[in-house]
């Protein structure tokens, strides 16, 4: 069962890439590669009856277990109506900028939301797409090629903003994705290499994440904003991933006036290629990656519709259809989530855990009441920058009911004059 069963998983590329759970670094042209190649290629656990599963060998029952605990840890991203929006936008943008043959500068869009709502893996996901569609309209050449080389092809790069945000520091970052050399370059120099590595390997997009890591009261964060604006000149759609951008101050260009200390909504010639960047509105679309809501009857069915798709890829074995979406459990899940689909994966994926290891094999309000979601220690987030959103308070303990004990007090004697005896029982005394 085993071979059958893991034979894809332990295949690399094919099933479960990465068996040891690394996963692959989407900030580098190789990482990035073999994560768009592979997205899809995770096989959950087949689905087998109750009684089949509780009659198997113990080891084969153990490697299905760790199948399902893996299909558990790996939900796939499901569609929201929030998403489809942001992937209206950003696919109109990146395909029309793709086309322009003007040397214009072509606008960016800025994707914002609250933290934990999936921006990352949205952003990424719809990028990929493109950069499939956009291969196989090339028949995967690199159109920028010069005669005679054969430049790596690389129509999407995604960087991480630097938590300290300085123009060097960013270009470095950029350059780190590509591989190319940034030792003892000066901030022209690493500008120009940028613009080199994007035009060389035929980029079309580059997403920063992060973005609102940048603080506009500080003078690095504001040259750096100036630089990405002049990158928007390098004919790629740039794409700023953030939260809260419209909060951030990102879009209004604040600036530090030294004399009183204050910031100050201006713009300044870009230190970099003496470029007067116009107001950064005018150059991005802002969309909104949301959290679910739960007010009207749209909105609370398109909750129970995404609890239903969790729902579809759970593999618990006395799990009943209607497990998420009926009687009380949407309305619990929203109260312990706030309609955030990270929080409910992470809610999720640790009540399965739990429904596993205790042998309940399925989810229910008193086994989530006892797992408690904790981001405190989330790697590689900014909790000053907003990456890690407030999580609900626990619910408080139900009472649970208990059968009623008999009583142990005296009962007072029944009056049994007016019983009727039926024939031949005792006469009704008279006054009595």
């Amino acid at each position: 069962m085993s071979s059958v069963m893991f034979g894809d998983l332990a295949d690399g590329e094919n099933g479960w890439h990465g068996w040891s759970g690394m996963p692959a670094q989407r900030d580098t042209v190789e990482g990035w590669d073999l994560w768009r190649r592979t997205r899809h290629q995770f096989v959950p656990a087949p689905r087998l009856e109750p009684a089949r599963w509780r009659g198997m060998p113990a080891r084969e029952k153990s490697l299905y277990d760790l199948h399902r605990t893996a299909t558990h840890a790996n939900l796939p991203l499901l569609h929201t109506p929030m998403s489809r929006q942001v992937a209206r936008a950003l696919t109109a943008r990146m395909r029309a900028n793709a086309f322009k043959s003007k040397p214009s500068t072509r606008p960016g869009v800025m994707v914002t939301g609250g933290g934990y709502q999936g921006k990352t893996e949205t952003v990424c996901e719809i990028a990929a797409a493109f950069e499939d569609s956009w291969r196989e309209l090339n028949q995967g050449l690199n159109p920028n090629d010069v005669p005679g080389g054969h430049d790596l092809y690389v129509p999407v790069a995604y960087v991480q903003t630097p938590v300290t945000a300085k123009p060097k520091s960013t270009c470095k970052a950029i350059l780190n994705f590509f591989g190319a050399p940034t030792k003892n370059m000066d901030l022209p120099d690493l500008v120009h290499q940028v613009a080199a590595s994007l035009h060389d390997h035929g980029t079309r997009v580059l997403i920063l994440d992060d973005i609102t890591r940048l603080r506009m009261h500080r003078a690095d964060d504001q040259d750096t904003l100036d630089l990405i604006r002049a990158f928007m000149s390098m004919h790629v759609t740039l794409i700023l991933v953030g939260v809260n951008i419209p909060a951030s101050g990102l879009l209004r260009e604040g600036r530090t006036d030294p004399r009183t200390g204050r910031i100050v909504m201006s713009s300044r010639s870009s230190v970099v290629h003496g470029l007067e960047p116009t107001q950064t509105e005018r150059r991005f679309d802002l969309v909104e990656l949301g959290r679910f809501c739960y007010d009207t009857a749209a909105q609370i069915q398109a909750w129970v519709e995404h609890l239903a798709g969790v729902e579809e890829q759970l593999r618990l074995m006395n799990a009943q259809a209607g497990m998420l979406t009926e009687h009380g459990m949407p309305e619990y899940l929203f109260e312990r989530t706030q309609g955030v689909v990270g929080l409910l994966e992470r809610l999720i994926e640790d009540g399965c855990q739990e429904a596993m290891a205790t042998g309940t094999e399925q989810l229910t309000e008193d086994l989530l009441d006892d797992i408690m979601l904790d981001l405190s220690g989330a790697i590689g987030r900014d909790p000053e920058a907003g990456e890690i959103p407030a999580v609900p308070s626990p619910p408080a303990k139900r009472k649970k009911r208990t059968p009623a004990k008999p009583s142990t007090a005296k009962k007072s004697r029944r009056n049994t004059v007016f019983d009727d005896h039926g024939p031949g029982g005792p006469d009704l005394k008279q006054g009595a």
